[in-house]
């Protein structure tokens, strides 16, 4: 496997509310400083995002409400990288066993296309990926979500949200 010289890119935009931005923000910048990585948070979009998804507060999980998600979310990581120079993209959503690979990669392939970019599609969940992150989290002692992040998710959760 390649070396690679890794920044992250936080752009999670679909997060509700935005204290549980803050948290998982917070979580994903301790793990980066742990591994000595450039950290970098895009702007909280929550209003482009909910554009995006218009018309789709029905969608099950994983359904085509998930695909505009990881599009928007993907397109504006593809779109600093290319502003900024950087050769390749990837993406960690594919740890969580809640998210669909397939759409990931395909979504990914499409938008290396597009900005004329490397994709590093893999499926990090495999091999142990997904253990392997969460025993990384509770040594750091970091927070660890129990929903994907979107409002949507979160009401399916049964928890009551924050009023919009």
């Amino acid at each position: 496997m390649p070396d690679f010289e890794v920044t992250v890119y936080y752009e999670n935009s679909n997060i509700y509310p935005s204290s549980e931005f803050v948290k998982r923000r917070d979580a994903a910048r301790t793990m980066a400083d742990g591994f000595g990585l450039t950290f970098i948070q895009a702007d909280y979009q929550s209003a482009d995002w909910f554009k995006t998804v218009r018309g789709h507060v029905k969608d099950q999980e994983r359904g085509p409400r998930c695909g505009l998600c990881i599009g928007f979310r993907l397109d504006r990581s593809f779109a600093y990288a290319k502003k900024y120079g950087f050769d390749c993209v990837a993406t960690t959503l594919s740890v969580s066993r809640n998210k669909d690979i397939d759409t990931i990669n395909l979504i990914g392939r499409e938008l290396s296309e597009k900005y004329g970019l490397a994709f590093l599609g893999r499926d990090w969940k495999k091999g142990g990926g997904e253990l392997i992150s969460q025993q990384r989290a509770k040594q750091a002692g970091i927070y660890r979500q129990d929903y994907c992040g979107c409002i949507y998710s979160l009401v399916k959760k049964s928890v009551k949200p924050e009023r919009l």
